[in-house]
């Protein structure tokens, strides 16, 4: 299944995903399944559950202000409250991820959700904690090892709408404008997937003069990495850039700035983190791609609510589609639709799904363009 990349297409996979989940209730409240779990003593033992959630770091706004908390409260409603949420969060470290990793499997979580600092690095201790009899989903990012599931996004259409976003904002005469890609961390399996989608977009299209890799996604290396391109492509010569993620569009675009470029080119984004929904109201950013944080968090909760109670139908009904890893193939996985977000659909996106409010994105610096694109309230 190849998922839409309209607003419209992300309800339709909502109202699937809720029947999805209501089956999950109901089978959770007895209405389905085995009439021992009819008592309530029954129901209180299957709904007292730990997760474990580990997070890659601090420097993606969503992760903190969206992911966890998100998570955090669906375990709550899945289980009458009395499941609990475990959380550490890596902070950009190895080391201290498999360190937490370690501290899920000995405090015997019932399950865990790991969004890997490195996916290849996390593959001993998925191995870990299977080995321990807990299942390991894998969030956002594909893990290596013997995971059970995994919750994220078509990445590699991610890079294709990046991508296409930009061809259509280059017109006429293309493939004869360079373009920077500033690509994600390498030891990111999404990174290639990213990548590989926009590439075949740009490749053949535009005149892709620079690329780069940055280091655990840091807007510094970013930074660094863009004060090359302009010394080696020329500031008034860059037409446009791909940005992986939101964090390090700011940083490219304030190179630009730097750079003394007064008309900027368009800069993709993803995350829509709320810098970048600003700078998109703006006009210094071009776009960037809203990946549903509730469709993601609530699908990735209700799936280890799922595997832990043994729910096969519901994890099923879930997990439709399948990806395969280095180290596995045919990985039940949930992939949730993605939209491009420009200045023409802010409202109908992250305002629609209340990710933010008029008041949020549209500051006192910001007002005046909030009024000329009709965003007011």
């Amino acid at each position: 299944m190849k998922p839409c990349t309209t607003a419209a297409a992300a309800r339709r996979y909502a109202l699937l995903l809720t029947a999805s989940l209501t089956a999950l209730s109901l089978t959770a409240c007895g209405a389905l399944g085995p009439g021992d779990d009819d008592t309530a003593d029954a129901r209180a033992a299957d709904d007292d559950i730990t997760v474990g959630l580990l997070l890659p770091d601090r420097d993606t706004a969503r992760f903190e202000k969206f992911d966890y908390p998100l998570i955090k409260e669906r375990i709550a409603s899945q289980t009458d409250k009395r499941g609990e949420v475990v959380y550490a969060n890596a902070e950009g470290s190895e080391k201290k991820q498999s360190e937490q990793f370690r501290q899920m499997i000995d405090r015997k979580v019932d399950v865990i959700l790991v969004d890997a600092v490195d996916a290849r690095a996390v593959e001993p201790d998925v191995r870990r904690a299977k080995r321990a009899g807990i299942p390991v989903i894998a969030y956002d990012r594909l893990a290596e090892g013997p995971i059970d599931a995994y919750v994220s996004h078509d990445n590699e259409l991610v890079g294709q709408v990046q991508g296409r976003a930009l061809v259509n904002a280059l017109g006429e005469n293309a493939e004869h404008k360079k373009v920077v890609m500033m690509n994600g961390e390498p030891a990111d399996p999404n990174t290639a997937l990213f990548k590989r989608g926009a590439l075949g977009e740009l490749n053949g299209a535009v005149d892709i003069a620079a690329s780069y890799d940055t280091k655990k996604w840091l807007p510094e290396v970013a930074a660094e990495n863009m004060r090359k391109a302009l010394k080696k492509v020329g500031a008034g010569n860059v037409a446009a850039v791909y940005s992986a993620n939101d964090g390090m569009a700011g940083a490219v675009i304030e190179e630009l700035q730097e750079a003394g470029v007064t008309e900027l080119p368009p800069v993709t984004g993803q995350d829509a983190d709320l810098d970048a929904v600003r700078r998109i109201v703006s006009g210094t950013q071009y776009m960037t791609v809203y990946k549903s944080f509730l469709l993601e968090a609530t699908g990735a909760a209700d799936m280890a609510v799922a595997k832990v109670q043994d729910r096969a139908i519901q994890f099923d009904a879930l997990a439709q589609d399948e990806i395969d890893s280095r180290s596995r193939k045919n990985i039940p996985a949930m992939l949730v639709p993605v939209v491009a977000l420009t200045r023409e659909n802010i409202e109908d996106t992250v305002i629609a799904d209340g990710v933010y409010t008029v008041k949020d994105i549209c500051t006192p610096a910001h007002a005046d363009d909030c009024a000329a694109i009709g965003l007011t309230g």
